[in-house]
């Protein structure tokens, strides 16, 4: 799969672009399948959009909600209940932790989780429902509450 730089201007404009769901499918959350795959647009169409949703198979604490641009661009990653990241500059950032695009680094740069923004993130249901909010989806998927939110 190539990858695809973007200028900072660019990502940025695609996180803060208002996007909608692609289809009306409904879906559980979290899903027992462990990675849920969701297309979303932009409100114009012109534009496609991936959330990610990856559920830890031993530790559900564990949880990754990712959102991609161009299909491989992550634009914004808010990682729960995993191990510290290491930045290139080698400085270590606990979990929760959210990266973020940074031109010519991609997704491998991560800060802490702004408390400010994700507001209970050991409610993953409701940490959904924020870091949607934080890509700017303005029409969200269709989700049931599953057994585990």
């Amino acid at each position: 799969m190539a990858e695809i730089n973007l200028t900072q201007s660019d990502a940025d404009a695609l996180i803060a672009m208002p996007k909608v769901r692609a289809d009306q499918e409904e879906r559980d959350f979290p899903s027992l399948q462990q990675s849920n795959v969701i297309p979303l647009m932009s409100q114009d169409r012109r534009e496609s959009f991936v959330l990610d949703i990856h559920l830890g198979r031993i530790n559900l604490s564990k949880i990754t909600f990712q959102n991609r641009g161009r299909q491989v661009v992550v634009l914004v990653r808010l990682d729960l209940g995993g191990p510290p990241h290491r930045n290139p500059d080698g400085e270590e950032v606990s979990c929760p932790h959210l990266h973020v695009y940074r031109e010519g680094f991609g997704d491998k740069w991560a800060v802490p989780a702004p408390a400010d923004k994700f507001r209970a993130l050991n409610d993953h249901w409701k940490t959904l429902h924020d870091f949607m909010q934080f890509c700017a989806v303005v029409e969200p998927p269709i989700f049931r509450k599953g057994l585990l939110t």
